[in-house]
């Protein structure tokens, strides 16, 4: 009897010839079975595509959770439209007193470093009212929601060179969102959780063209969601300075759009997968 190989009936043409004598053990055990349809050298072949499916499978799972495990996501961040979301709770900071003292408002506990402070209009080279256009100051109530596009005149915060940190008491959170004024790639969002960092973000992950414009295009309302939840964010920037005003959060996830940032990290992840197969 001629030694059964890959090329055996049932494998087809394209196989390599393997010699049973060089299966495992596992593997005679299983091909001799007498109710087994397989051919020994079948059961070669068919293993190997197991094994590429598992590594394949393995690899995708290690993806999707690399994408989990960075959880914070940006929902939507464009210059001079949008806002808030409906539901969640907004906090304008009018009531705060102007300076770098500690204080809470809307359920938020505000407190500072370095220069970062509450302050209203604008002081030449060291910090610019965010700009209101485009329905970005809708929910926040008057003068936050102006008529017409102009600069935000009510009070706001500023980094300064320093930080600026919103605590929402230990309470976890899974949407933000904050009216970010003439955005600059040195600009820098933390979200934590439990004093560890979460994700971070820049301003030119926000907008491309982060040049700090103090116009219409260089503001921008952006909307943050979380699976896992933060109880902190913090502002900080490198040089003067990261402003924003009208904040807004809530327990509620905001839902990610078709064609979000989501889908085009797992289309690069595909994109990936696809390579490794072609290894094989």
């Amino acid at each position: 009897m001629a030694p059964m190989t890959a090329s055996s009936p049932g494998c087809g043409d394209d196989t390599e010839h393997i010699p049973v004598q060089h299966f495992t053990q596992t593997q005679r055990s299983i091909a001799s079975r007498p109710l087994s349809r397989w051919h020994g050298a079948c059961f070669y072949k068919t293993t190997m595509n197991m094994n590429k499916s598992l590594v394949l499978a393995f690899a995708a799972t290690m993806l999707v959770g690399s994408l989990a495990h960075a959880d914070v996501i940006l929902v939507a961040g464009t210059s001079g439209v949008g806002g808030a979301a409906d539901f969640s709770n907004k906090v304008n900071f009018d009531d705060l007193t102007l300076g770098n003292a500690a204080q809470s408002t809307g359920g938020i506990t505000v407190s500072f470093t370095g220069n970062a402070a509450v302050v209203n209009g604008s002081q030449s080279g060291v910090y610019a009212a965010p700009f209101l256009s485009g329905a970005n100051g809708i929910g926040f109530g008057s003068p936050d929601q102006l008529p017409v596009p102009g600069q935000d005149a009510t009070n706001y915060l500023t980094t300064g060179t320093g930080t600026v940190t919103l605590y929402f008491g230990g309470a976890l959170q899974h949407s933000f969102g904050l009216l970010w004024g003439s955005v600059d790639n040195y600009n820098t969002l933390e979200f934590k959780k439990g004093g560890a960092v979460v994700t971070s973000f820049i301003g030119s992950q926000v907008l491309a063209a982060a040049n700090g414009s103090q116009q219409a295009d260089g503001t921008v309302y952006a909307n943050f969601t979380s699976v896992n939840g933060f109880d902190t964010v913090v502002a900080r920037s490198t040089s003067n300075a990261f402003e924003f005003d009208n904040v807004s959060y809530s327990t509620q996830q905001i839902s990610v759009p078709d064609g979000g940032l989501t889908l085009a990290l797992l289309g690069l992840g595909l994109s990936g997968l696809g390579l490794i197969r072609r290894r094989f």
